[in-house]
């Protein structure tokens, strides 16, 4: 069997894309992980001054304005008082996993970041080098294993705490990240078949003639609200619930122990938008029509301004998501997550492999098409049975709300706690009775202490 599988390892290992890593000098790869590591510090400030910034102008209110020129620097100020803020410990943690917790959801996150390309092969100080940290034959598989990895700060954060809303918070991350990322694995699943690489360089080079956003539709479509449930934003932030939970995991923590758990969600928010802009939206190649306007588009250090806008154009649907979507219930979370988001991409990703099969093979285009009808009509079929079904769910929850109406009218003890009637005496003594309003005063005290009320 090890024979047979050496061959197919060789050509992994050889591929193209990957013949440009694993070259550079040891300062080049210095200077780019730090510049990774300056990128993201500095992609953490300006999200949180364009959160505030951006929801202001969404409320119709000003946003920070005062530190700094147009409150540019408000984020930074923030991060200060965070970090000269007392640091405690409660007393009855588990002290080792309740300090390691936050770095733990933190690191992943910086990890993940390095095996995304960012441009092609340029000049960097008389060095031709990629504009990419490095790659691997799997690495898009490294981005979900980090992924998995990040939740582990949250759970053991809401663990050692030894609080019911922290431990509380902590299983909601849990659960949550483990609902959403099997989706967001499915979605990758698509993009790999199209591609056949898991290097993430290999996938941006095979977006050259269409990118996945537009091939791929519903599994990206599928990964934006993975993403977003994945970072524990709004309005899928159900494991830090406010007005719930307290805090969830973080009701404990404070100081720069609070900044890390902040610093890793804003981490993770870098990350995915760059993950959803490397699979689906062409990675550093230019926009459609722009090539013909601008032949280099897609060499030298062009490709780098392109990768950022689309990464600013997603980094966007996370503030206007959160500054336009209600939080929604826990139930309906994960019925999103299971009986939604799941079934529709196991159904996507067989239909992409069957049709991907059949190219490979050079089947006839007509059979092609009768299996892509196959699965649209199946699908539409689908679709209808579902809405039919919630149809019927709400006619049934309107029929019991309803009924519900009808009995509260007709008995105010019905589905609530007990109502007292309007001409029983009211709180009992505490409430002494005076005479009526109406009634004229017949000499003497009329309101004697110790009556009851008689009347509302």
């Amino acid at each position: 069997m090890t024979p047979a599988l050496a061959p197919h390892a060789v050509q992994l290992a050889s591929e193209s894309t990957l013949t440009a890593f694993g070259q550079d000098p040891w300062w080049i790869t210095t200077i780019k992980a730090v510049a990774i590591f300056v990128f993201l510090m500095v992609c953490v400030l300006m999200m949180i001054m364009a959160d505030r910034k951006v929801m202001g102008r969404m409320q119709q209110r000003h946003g920070p304005n005062r530190m700094g020129p147009f409150g540019l620097l408000q984020s930074l100020f923030d991060g200060i008082k965070l970090s000269l803020k007392e640091d405690l410990i409660p007393r009855g943690v588990d002290r080792f996993v309740y300090i390691a917790a936050p770095m733990i959801a933190a690191v992943p996150a910086f990890i993940a970041f390095s095996v995304i390309p960012i441009g092609p092969e340029v000049n960097m100080f008389g060095v031709t080098t990629p504009l990419q940290l490095t790659d691997l034959p799997i690495a898009a598989l490294v981005v979900l294993a980090t992924a998995a990895l990040g939740v582990y700060g949250f759970v053991l954060g809401g663990w050692a705490s030894q609080s019911p809303y922290a431990l509380l918070g902590g299983l909601r991350a849990s659960a949550q990240v483990i609902s959403y990322e099997i989706a967001m694995g499915l979605s990758f699943v698509a993009v790999f078949l199209m591609s056949g690489t898991l290097t993430t360089s290999g996938i941006v080079e095979s977006q050259r003639g269409l990118w996945f956003a537009v091939l791929l539709l519903p599994s990206f479509l599928i990964y934006l609200v993975t993403m977003i449930g994945e970072t524990n934003r709004l309005p899928f932030d159900l494991a830090e619930g406010e007005g719930e939970i307290v805090g969830g995991f973080m009701t404990e923590y404070g100081s720069m122990k609070f900044t890390m758990f902040f610093l890793a969600e804003y981490v993770n928010m870098v990350t995915v938008a760059a993950v959803s802009v490397t699979l689906f939206l062409g990675g550093w190649l230019a926009p459609p029509g722009v090539t013909a306007l601008l032949p280099g588009a897609n060499e030298g250090w062009w490709p780098a301004l392109w990768w950022l806008l689309k990464f600013l154009c997603v980094m966007f649907l996370f503030i206007w998501a959160r500054g336009s979507l209600p939080r929604v219930r826990y139930d309906q979370l994960m019925k999103l997550g299971w009986k939604v988001l799941i079934p529709v991409q196991l159904v996507w990703i067989t239909a992409v492999a069957v049709v991907r099969m059949l190219i490979l093979d050079d089947a006839s285009p007509v059979v092609v098409g009768l299996v892509v009808a196959g699965f649209s009509a199946a699908t539409i079929a689908a679709f209808y049975s579902w809405a039919r079904h919630v149809r019927r769910e709400r006619a049934e929850d309107a029929r019991l709300r309803a009924e519900n109406a009808r009995r509260a009218h007709k008995d105010p003890a019905f589905g609530g706690f007990p109502v007292p009637p309007s001409t029983a005496p009211h709180y009992g003594s505490s409430v002494l009775a005076e005479p009526p309003r109406t009634a004229a005063a017949v000499g003497g005290d009329s309101n004697k202490k110790g009556e009851e009320v008689t009347g509302a």
